[in-house]
């Protein structure tokens, strides 16, 4: 039977316990006595939910006592999971790593929607330094679980992918256990709940920890995030998902202990955004059919204009550059005037708050939408442009939107205990993660040096 921390008390016990960190400079350079950092996202964890007292996440709180917690985090524009997961790990915003959705935006040639493919490599995807490449390079072990835009990754030495590949080494061990089949990890994501797919990844990211203990550890977890775009944000159905979430944190926490890393250990949980509700719909498409850039009806339209809606933020894509300037000026007033936009940018406009350039990556729309709390972007041709739906979750909404604010607790060895943080931006999680593995990294923002011993 797995046992878990069924109390805060006990998963302060083992945090409070841990001894101070030794300078990165007096360590051996052998990965078995190197530090380990274990990086936990909870995909969608609004910052404002730990003030709640009724949050049953006994783990959480827990580190949060034993060491650093943030009254919230800034995501990066867009707020959406994969372009801030790639910022917690590279220190820069999309502007710099050119993740603008949950995967490679292709925009077809025939003017149809573009397409958002999540299996590609790493190298196509993100254009930065990542910290398991510089720990790799520092000769540290790294691993990772249900890890995004990470896709045939160097640097990686374990790994357990979203959608699991049946000869991979944790694959093969977690089948020899027992818990999961070779059936299953075959059709993963065929017919299966959020829960079982995070339980699954919680026992790989434990065999991970005492099977290979890994000096950097990236995991993900997913249900939290899915739960609250199904019935909205911080909703009953949401709760449960935090709950579960604990329940997987223990496990991480306790098989540290097992496996004898406590003593340099540092656990960082974070979130890559927060969440907001919304009961009405936006659709772009009628006014770009209105406008006469788009043809079709229903979920499928072509044109000169092609529409990515991304929750809170929608994307338009011009492809022919010889018609990009007219139709920008003809359409920025059209959709700006629409009921629920709260700001339509140019991509000239749209770097500003952290959008990359369309010159310089395809990713880049050349108007980028925002909407207004309450509303989110929908695909696809509506009876009217505006349609009420019940209560559901999105995310996607400019960062400085305060329920877009984001989860950050750290503790273990290298954190010093009872630290309050103000509220910062997430570019400052990947330094402080350098710093206390003592590798090599751009200095892009400055490290979280208050929290660290």
């Amino acid at each position: 039977m797995k046992r878990l921390f069924r109390s805060p008390l006990l998963a302060a016990l083992l945090l409070a316990s841990l001894p101070a960190a030794v300078p990165a400079s007096a360590q051996t350079s052998s990965s078995d006595r190197a530090p380990v950092v274990i990086v936990v996202t909870i995909d969608g964890f609004p910052a404002r939910a730990l003030k709640d007292p009724r949050l049953p996440m006994p783990t959480l709180r827990a580190l949060a006592a034993s060491g650093a917690a943030a009254e919230g985090m800034i995501p990066i524009n867009p707020s959406v999971t994969w372009p801030n997961h790639t910022a917690l790990i590279t220190g820069v915003n999309a502007t710099g790593h050119h993740v603008l959705a949950n995967g490679h935006i292709v925009v077809p040639e025939d003017g149809s929607a573009p397409e958002v493919q999540p299996w590609v490599d790493k190298d196509k995807l993100v254009d930065a330094r990542t910290l398991y490449e510089a720990a790799t390079e520092k000769g540290l072990t790294t691993a990772q679980v249900d890890w995004v835009a990470i896709y045939g990754a160097k640097g990686v030495t374990w790994k357990f992918d979203e959608a699991p590949k049946l000869n991979d080494v944790i694959s093969q061990e977690l089948i020899a256990q027992g818990l999961v089949t070779a059936d299953q990890l075959e059709h993963f994501g065929d017919d299966s709940s959020a829960a079982w797919r995070d339980e699954i990844w919680t026992d790989a990211a434990v065999d991970i920890v005492e099977k290979h203990r890994p000096n950097l550890l990236l995991f993900h977890l997913l249900q939290t995030d899915t739960l609250q775009h199904e019935y909205g944000a911080m909703s009953a159905a949401g709760y449960e998902a935090y709950a579960n979430a604990d329940h997987c944190l223990a496990r991480v926490v306790e098989a540290v202990k097992k496996a004898g890393l406590a003593d340099r250990t540092t656990f960082v949980i974070a979130s890559d955004h927060g969440f907001a509700s919304y009961t009405k719909t936006i659709h772009v498409e009628n006014a770009l059919v209105d406008a006469g850039v788009a043809q079709g009806s229903g979920k499928h339209t072509t044109g000169d204009a092609q529409l990515l809606a991304e929750g809170g933020a929608a994307y338009v894509y011009i492809r022919d550059k010889a018609k990009r300037a007219q139709l920008e000026s003809e359409l920025k007033p059209k959709l700006a005037a629409l009921e629920g936009v709260a700001g339509v940018y140019t991509n000239e406009e749209a770097r500003a708050i952290g959008i990359p350039s369309d010159e310089v990556t395809g990713q880049a729309p050349q108007l980028y939408l925002v909407a207004k709390p309450g509303y989110a972007f929908g695909e696809g041709v509506a009876p009217t442009v505006v349609t009420e739906n019940p209560e559901r979750g999105a995310h996607g909404y400019l960062n400085t939107m305060p329920e877009m604010q984001a989860l950050f607790v750290a503790s273990g060895v290298a954190i010093k205990p009872g630290v309050k943080l103000p509220v910062f931006p997430n570019l400052r999680v990947e330094p402080t993660i350098a710093e206390i593995l003592g590798v090599n990294m751009p200095k892009n923002e400055a490290p979280l040096s208050e929290i660290l011993r």
